[in-house]
């Protein structure tokens, strides 16, 4: 944690000097793979590469110095050296890190040169700029002058001067930090943009679909209907809220990098200079209408996945009454059938009633029948079978409500 502070410490810069930076976006993969290769490209100038969890790491190389550094989504290699003359934007040192042998770790993101070069009495730096958009401001409290328009030269450079006039090495170093992170950090906060113009069509697609999809909402009816309308609401909500995941992590990235630039710009503290533009001035212009429009797309996607979520719970509502609806007719129905069943029993039992009793009175007239061939006491046999009649069928009545009775006290135990 103390090492952490000072990682990255303002290097002591004198005129005249170059700076060149090369920012590469990389992935994971790509950024391992740059790791060993730098480690190998030290070995080679004799020196000991970075470690392995290392994040930053410095070369001596050709009279100046070589700095690596890993970001989280980019890397960036930025090498000062001697500059020749006075005159800015001159030829580049022959001995240079970037020719045909360095390997770029993924693609371009940001190339710059900044020169270090004392104040000339004829300003001859500003043929090597776009007046239209040249920016030129103070820094340092006065103590110098810089100029960039933001437009690369014919090796892809955006090119940057400061012009020093009274700031110490140290000052000039954290000035010519500042201008590399604003160079590289606005070009990354600006990735969002381009990301939600890629969005902003879809979005509409999906903003007319809700709307459709709730006007149907309103002429529809039927559990069959509203159903259909749920599974279309559902997948457009899944689309939606894939593509907002999708996106959640570019547009969070350009707000920390756009926080980044306007830290750096405020520690710069630029004045504008020759009645111009300042650079603060002039990337406010660019930079905070593109955030806005990153933050309008974002407010877009979260204001349609409330209206979708909305609209998918008052429709599922709908469809859970629609369901109690069926749910209750089913269950009226059928208690219609049991308690039709219910009289198809009673009928039954009566006629089992009669159907036992029957053949049990003709039973026991038989056996009168027996007994009085016998030679037994007993009355005539059609006397005795007709006394026995309602005997039986009460006792046979009493007997079936017994079962039935014990059979009902059985089935409440059970469902207890």
């Amino acid at each position: 944690m103390l090492g952490e502070i000072h990682a990255r410490p303002f290097r002591p810069l004198s005129g005249p000097r170059v700076v060149l930076l090369y920012a590469f976006t990389t992935s994971t993969e790509e950024a391992n793979a740059d790791h060993a290769w730098f480690s190998e490209f030290c070995r080679s100038q004799g020196a000991a590469g970075p470690g392995d969890r290392a994040r930053y790491h410095t070369l001596p190389f050709a009279g100046g110095t070589l700095s690596w550094e890993r970001h989280a989504e980019f890397i960036t290699y930025i090498w000062d050296g001697p500059l020749e003359g006075n005159e800015p934007f001159g030829p580049l040192p022959s001995n240079h890190p970037f020719k045909t042998a360095f390997r770029a770790p993924g693609p371009l993101l940001s190339a710059c040169r900044l020169d270090l070069v004392s104040p000339s009495a004829n300003e001859s730096w500003r043929k090597h700029y776009d007046p239209a958009s040249l920016t030129v401001f103070k820094v340092e409290h006065g103590g110098g002058t810089a100029a960039t328009d933001f437009r690369p030269d014919g090796d892809g450079l955006t090119r940057y001067v400061i012009l020093n006039e009274s700031m110490s090495a140290i000052q000039c170093g954290a000035v010519a930090q500042r201008l590399l992170e604003i160079e590289t950090y606005r070009t990354l906060a600006l990735l969002g943009l381009f990301e939600a113009n890629r969005l902003q069509p879809l979005i509409g697609q999906f903003e007319i679909q809700l709307f459709e999809l709730t006007q149907k909402m309103q002429e529809n009816s039927g559990l069959d209907a509203n159903r259909t309308l749920l599974d279309q609401l559902s997948s457009l909500a899944t689309a939606l809220e894939a593509s907002a995941a999708e996106s959640a992590f570019r547009f969070g990235a350009s707000r920390a990098y756009y926080e980044i630039v306007n830290a750096r710009l405020s520690a710069l503290e630029d004045k504008p200079s020759s009645g111009g533009l300042s650079l603060s001035s002039f990337l406010s212009r660019r930079l905070a209408p593109a955030m806005r429009t990153c933050q309008s797309v974002q407010d877009r996607q979260r204001d349609l996945s409330e209206k979708l979520a909305r609209a998918t719970t008052l429709l599922r509502t709908r469809v859970d009454v629609d369901l109690e609806q069926q749910n209750r007719s089913l269950l009226q129905s059928m208690n219609r059938r049991a308690r039709i069943q219910l009289r198809l029993q009673q009928t039954v039992e009566g006629l089992s009633v009669a159907a036992v009793s029957y053949y049990v009175v003709g039973l026991i007239g038989y056996l009168a029948k027996a007994a009085k061939g016998g030679g037994l006491p007993v009355p005539d046999a059609g006397v005795t079978t007709g006394l026995a009649v309602p005997v039986v069928v009460a006792v046979i009545w009493y007997m079936v409500r017994r079962i039935r009775k014990h059979h009902a006290d059985s089935g409440d135990d059970a469902d207890f």
